[in-house]
């Protein structure tokens, strides 16, 4: 039986207003760069994926601020070599600056609170696992999702990264449930998909655009409504 449902923040939970794609072609416009907004989601995608493996392999929050750069001038230059436009890693951190700068805030998926709703009213905990380096709580507060949420867990506070196991285990020891009475979602294969069965949690994928649709492995789906299906 499943007693707790745990879920990735950012592209899970959380978008950003105005969307990611909009502040791309914003910045990529300031440099004279031209790139289809409709194809961003895509390049999104590879990157995002570029990002969980390079997590796995050595945590970002371990770097050094030389290697920080090159990591983001590399996961610029893939999104948009994927979304159909050749830059140089140099112009790539210039624009990631630039993206930096633009005026945003945090929103959430128009299916998150009907989900939660619909998850306390079943009686499971909710808990939410991110690779950030502060706490979640005022961005809960802030997004209106304290009241959902029974707790949250941070590479910062655990001191890794998903898909290591560590982070994972502290998210099941809060919700005092077994690994095999808990579901983790998340939109990223490598660290949700991946670190969640490391750590005996059931995983489900979240795959809002469609990109993951080759995988066969593990339970995809395109809304958070679909949940309680794997209950």
């Amino acid at each position: 039986m499943i007693k707790a449902v745990f879920f990735d923040f950012y592209d899970t939970i959380v978008t950003f207003d105005p969307p990611r794609e909009e502040l791309q072609v914003r910045a990529c416009r300031e440099f004279g760069i031209q790139v289809d907004r409709s194809a961003i989601p895509y390049g999104y995608w590879v990157a995002d994926d570029f990002m969980s493996r390079e997590n796995a392999r050595l945590s970002l929050q371990r770097r050094s601020r030389e290697e920080l750069q090159d990591f983001w001038a590399t996961y610029e230059a893939t999104l948009l070599r994927n979304a159909g436009v050749e830059i140089s890693e140099e112009l790539a951190l210039q624009i990631v600056t630039r993206l930096r700068a633009l005026d945003r805030k945090l929103a959430l998926f128009d299916d998150v609170v009907p989900a939660l709703a619909d998850l306390k009213g079943k009686g499971v905990l909710i808990g939410l696992v991110s690779n950030l380096n502060h706490d979640l709580d005022s961005y809960c507060g802030r997004l209106g999702l304290t009241r959902h949420v029974d707790f949250a867990v941070t590479s910062f506070e655990v001191g890794a990264e998903k898909p290591h196991p560590p982070i994972f285990l502290a998210a099941l020891e809060r919700a005092e449930v077994g690994a095999d009475e808990a579901i983790h979602v998340g939109d990223q294969y490598q660290s949700d998909v991946v670190g969640a069965r490391a750590a005996g949690i059931n995983p489900i994928l979240l795959d809002r655009h469609g990109f993951w649709r080759h995988l066969a492995d593990c339970p995809r789906i395109a809304t958070l409504a679909d949940i309680p299906d794997y209950l």
